[in-house]
């Protein structure tokens, strides 16, 4: 698979909006997990942080409803929620799970691999991507 963290990873564009809630999520988060704050940091740290209005609506971002594939070929689906709205029985998947910071700042035919909670490495590959109804409206 191309673009993945074991060679080069696919370049993410994060809006500035996203971006401060992130950071800021981030460091709230570094006491009872260090790892996942770390690895959202580091994604952040690499995206080109542009202003809200200026991120393209098929970028993953807050809010943003894809499709992707699965290394094993599976298809999945979900929306990239604030922590406090996550259940992924109805597809809402956390910003802070690794599949979450995997998705964050993607567009259709990127990749991207990451660890699991259990130590697995697991890869994706965005489909289709719809937009969140309202760029970080606040």
């Amino acid at each position: 698979m191309q673009n993945t963290s074991r060679g080069r990873k696919s370049p993410i564009v994060i809006g500035e909006s996203d971006h401060a809630r992130l950071a800021s999520l981030a460091g709230a988060i570094a006491a009872r997990s260090e790892e996942l704050a770390d690895t959202l940091e580091a994604e952040l740290d690499r995206a080109r942080v542009i202003p809200d209005r200026r991120v393209p609506f098929n970028v993953i971002r807050i809010g943003s409803s894809a499709v992707w594939r699965t290394e094993k070929g599976d298809e999945r689906r979900g929306t990239l929620v604030l922590p406090a709205d996550a259940d992924i029985s109805v597809g809402k998947v956390s910003v802070l799970t690794p599949v979450g910071i995997a998705l964050l700042g993607l567009s259709p035919g990127q990749s991207m691999e990451w660890t699991a909670r259990d130590g697995r490495l697991h890869a994706l590959t965005v489909l289709t991507v719809e937009g969140a109804a309202s760029v970080n409206a606040q």
